[in-house]
């Protein structure tokens, strides 16, 4: 049952997560390249914030939890000895790789755009969407075992 309770949590957290990224990438992004207009992007990532990073949170933790549940402890992360360890390491570069885009896109692209969109933003936010949704399929990959 603990399994069970923390895959859903891990779930409900990825949904968040993975689907805000897409909704930020296909109705938002477009929208402020169209106007030439951060707004739209500043009004959304305000408003997702404040859920879309406790998720990301709840994923990690959620996700190491799972990790050792399926006896994949530390010292066997990035071994990649069987299926389910490729997909905890992969997942876990990923994440790291997330963590990092959003770092630099924080730190360094935001400041420097002054409500003008760019296509270096869209390509982070694609970036990271599109490592959400690898990450998510990666996933659903354990429920058969892995790759």
């Amino acid at each position: 049952m603990y399994h069970q309770i923390i895959l859903i949590i891990h779930l409900l957290a990825a949904t968040i997560w993975v689907g805000g990224h897409l909704i930020l990438l296909l109705r938002y992004v477009p929208k402020a390249l169209k106007n030439k207009s951060l707004d739209d992007i500043t009004f959304f990532r305000k408003n997702f914030e404040s859920v879309g990073i406790p998720s990301l949170l709840i994923l990690f933790v959620t996700g190491i939890l799972l990790a050792y549940d399926y006896g994949i402890s530390f010292d066997k992360w990035f071994n990649f000895q069987n299926s389910i360890e490729k997909i905890i390491s992969l997942k876990i570069a990923l994440f790291f790789c997330t963590i990092l885009l959003a770092f630099t896109a924080v730190k360094f692209l935001f400041p420097k755009l002054q409500n003008q969109p760019s296509y270096l933003l869209y390509l982070f936010i694609s970036l990271v969407t599109i490592i959400a949704v690898i990450m998510l399929i990666l996933g659903s990959l354990i429920r058969i075992g892995g790759i």
